[in-house]
């Protein structure tokens, strides 16, 4: 793998490490929304998620689009709503197999 590559994916992975990053990448792979309807999912001010949206941005997660006094964005990384599914699905996975041990704990 090139140095690049790996440099790109870090940066993307440094930029989901944020709760709120991560859950405002998620919701736009339901489609584009405007800044202030972003604004309102997040019990922060509208500075704050202005600055992660800045994040995500830069690091090639979302794009952004004006119309008239409205900034609109939108997910880009195509690739997110998979990865979110996997991971998903190995959270999951792993949760139920330590209630199985719990459970054979009990048991024992």
């Amino acid at each position: 793998m090139s140095d690049y590559l790996l440099e790109r994916k870090v940066a993307i992975f440094k930029a989901l490490s944020h709760p709120i990053r991560l859950a405002i990448a998620e919701r736009l792979q339901e489609g584009e929304r405007c800044v202030c309807d972003i604004a309102q999912w997040f019990p922060c001010d509208r500075t704050t998620i202005s600055k992660h949206l800045a994040v995500l941005r830069n690091a090639g997660i979302i794009a952004d689009r004006k119309e008239g006094l409205n900034v609109y964005y939108s997910l880009v990384l195509a690739c997110l709503g998979r990865l979110s599914t996997c991971l998903d699905g190995a959270i999951r996975q792993d949760a139920l197999e330590n209630l199985r041990r719990l459970d054979d704990l009990d048991e024992g």
